[in-house]
C-alpha cells in the first residue's frame, strides 16, 4: 500500500509539475506577445513622430519661402496706379500743348514702375503670361468676345495684370476670351 501511496504521491507531483511547466511557458508566451505588442507600439509612435517632424520642416520652409507673399500683395495696386497713371499721358501728350512735361513726368513713372517691377521679379514676382489659351489657374475670364482673329477659348485682351509669386498666384489676371 505504501508503494502505491508512493506512486500516487509520485503521479501528483509530476501533474503539479506539468501544471507549473505550463503555466510558465503561458507566462513566458504571453509576456513574449507583450512585448511584441510594446515594441509594435514603440514602432508606430516612433514613425508618427518622424512623419510629425518631417512635416513641420516642410511647413516651416514653405513659410519662409512664401514669407514675401503678402507684402507683394499689398503692392500690386501701386503698380496698377502707376501702369494706369503711364496710359494717362502718354494720352494726354499727344493733345497737350505741355507734350515736353509730360514727356519727363512720363520718363519718371516709367522708370519708377520699371525699377518696382525689376525688384519684385529679383524676388520671385512676376506678370502672368496673357497670351494664348485660357488657363483657369491663372487667368479670371470676366467677359466672352466675338474675335475673327483668335481662336474659341484664346485670350483676347487683359482688363487687369496678373502676377505670380514663385508658383503661387497673387492675383490672376483678369482677361476676355474669344467665343
Amino acid at each position: 500500500m505504501q508503494d502505491e501511496n508512493e506512486k500516487i504521491d509520485s503521479s501528483q507531483e509530476q501533474t503539479q509539475e506539468e501544471n507549473q511547466e505550463s503555466q510558465e511557458q503561458d507566462s513566458k508566451e504571453s509576456l513574449q506577445n507583450k512585448i511584441k505588442e510594446l515594441e509594435d507600439q514603440y514602432l508606430r509612435t516612433y514613425a508618427d513622430f518622424e512623419n510629425t517632424k518631417k512635416r513641420l520642416v516642410r511647413e516651416k520652409d514653405q513659410a519662409l519661402e512664401y514669407a514675401y507673399e503678402k507684402i507683394a500683395k499689398d503692392l500690386l495696386p501701386s503698380i496698377d496706379t502707376l501702369e494706369i497713371a503711364l496710359k494717362t499721358i502718354k494720352d494726354s501728350k499727344e493733345s497737350s500743348e505741355q507734350a515736353e512735361i509730360l514727356g519727363k513726368i512720363e520718363e519718371g513713372i516709367a522708370l519708377t514702375l520699371d525699377n518696382l517691377l525689376k525688384t519684385l521679379a529679383k524676388h520671385g514676382i512676376e506678370p502672368i503670361d496673357t497670351s494664348g489659351e485660357f488657363d483657369p489657374n491663372f487667368h479670371d475670364a470676366i467677359m466672352q468676345v466675338q474675335s475673327d482673329s483668335h481662336n474659341v477659348g484664346e485670350i483676347v485682351a487683359e482688363m487687369q495684370k496678373g502676377y505670380k509669386y514663385k508658383e503661387r498666384v497673387l492675383r490672376p489676371s483678369l482677361v476676355s476670351i474669344a467665343k
